[in-house]
């Protein structure tokens, strides 16, 4: 297979600078969710409401700067921008430690949205310029990673030190690693192979001519208004809007809504939520695995949203008097929702050329953003409105039998030539 040809030392040397970077960003946007179940609201004298709203907040901050943040990592440089944003986001984080109304930490959630937005874009131009078709499904997966097995850890640590110290010194705690990072980042990292004096020039140059060839069959696009224009970047706009309501409605209550399934504490709500993002890992290493050994991207896409969306369902039917069952069932919808990351955004790089495709990802990723705004704050007012986590779960599955229904549709990539195909043999 061609990955084994061309450099191997590239996962062992890239991968894990990948997932840690996009895990130190997770973890400083989820674990709102932990400071929402442990006594911020009574703290500053928050409202369901104004909960729900505050969680989403990060979202909005995240929508805005998306597509610049993509031009600037495309054009210039990931290495310089991911820099200052691991610093700028580890202070805010921790920054929300010390907040004593809500207007500052609505503003600090907001702002935190905003300086974390350029990351997953640049993360996936960055393992664009690095990896080939046959390998960009598991390369996505191991970036994407840093999202479960994140909440993983994190939910397990965060009850620890919420009922070791209190939410505020989470938030302090939990910000610093980010800025410590980013040091090392600055050092560790370089934006094209070209410039790694840890590849042999032989490597380089094979690397280089492989990426080069699969570009060759790829449809040419002038412009981000043709790429933003096309009828597969906006169906995969919608699709993702639609699934991203059902993962970050997840991500942001799933700690709230055990707690009110169940009478526990938060050491307890910890472990229970650390179990979906145990088997999201699994299933996100299978399927990008089977991914880019058959070259289908759709068909690893569709059929887990569709399984995940049944999963709430099946959780709403099943209702809070068989809690066992019922958790069961949300440990299968998030499995489900997380395994198809990996082929999803290997999907874009081979249907746009290079000029354009970080530029279309962010779009997508953006509109996402929007999805995540809508689905946070919706199952949070829902979840305050009723009492119960029924209409979330139905609200979760409704929106990811949207996202299966616009993935189908989405049509396969123009090629102009056979030519990417001589290089799909190697996959």
């Amino acid at each position: 297979m061609k990955k084994h040809t061309i450099a191997p030392k590239r996962w062992w040397y890239i991968m894990p600078i990948v997932f840690i970077t996009y895990s130190l960003a997770y973890l400083d946007r989820a674990n709102f969710s932990f400071a929402s179940a442990a006594g911020i609201n009574d703290d500053l004298g928050i409202t369901k409401g104004m909960s729900s709203l505050l969680g989403a907040l990060f979202f909005l901050g995240y929508f805005f700067c998306q597509i610049p943040g993509a031009i600037y990592a495309e054009r210039r440089s990931v290495k310089k921008l991911v820099f200052w944003c691991l610093v700028l986001w580890g202070v805010c984080a921790s920054l929300t430690g010390v907040v004593s109304n809500i207007p500052m930490l609505a503003a600090i959630r907001f702002v935190l949205g905003v300086v974390e937005a350029a990351v997953m874009p640049a993360m996936l131009i960055y393992i664009s310029n690095w990896f080939t078709k046959s390998e960009r499904s598991r390369a996505n997966t191991f970036l994407i990673l840093g999202n479960p097995v994140t909440v993983l850890w994190m939910s397990v640590v965060s009850g620890y030190l919420i009922n070791a110290f209190g939410w505020r010194e989470m938030f302090i705690f939990e910000g610093i690693p980010a800025v410590i990072w980013a040091v090392a980042w600055w050092f560790l990292v370089q934006d094209k192979p070209a410039q790694a004096k840890w590849l042999s020039s032989e490597e380089k140059s094979a690397l280089q001519a492989q990426l080069e060839k699969e570009q060759e069959g790829i449809k040419a696009v002038r412009n981000y208004g043709e790429a933003f224009k096309s009828r597969n970047v906006i169906l995969l706009c919608l699709q993702y809007f639609a699934w991203s309501i059902g993962v970050y409605g997840f991500v942001l209550w799933l700690p709230s809504i055990l707690r009110s399934g169940s009478q526990m504490g938060m050491v307890e709500a910890g472990w229970l939520s650390a179990v979906p993002y145990l088997a999201a890992t699994v299933a996100m290493l299978v399927v990008s695995w089977a991914s880019d050994k058959t070259q289908n991207r759709k068909l690893f896409v569709w059929p887990l949203l569709l399984i995940g969306a049944l999963a709430f369902l099946g959780s709403y039917l099943v209702g809070s008097d068989n809690f066992w069952f019922s958790y069961t069932l949300l440990v299968i919808a998030g499995a489900a929702m997380y395994a198809p990351y990996g082929p999803f955004f290997a999907i874009i790089p081979e249907m746009l050329p290079r000029n354009v495709a970080g530029g279309a990802m962010a779009l997508i990723n953006s509109m996402g953003a929007l999805g995540s705004f809508l689905g946070s704050w919706v199952v949070g007012y829902l979840n305050g409105a009723t009492g119960s986590p029924a209409a979330s779960y139905i609200f979760m599955g409704a929106a990811l039998l949207v996202s299966v229904v616009l993935t189908l549709i989405v049509k396969p990539a123009e090629q102009k030539q056979p030519a990417v195909n001589h290089g799909a043999k190697h996959a």
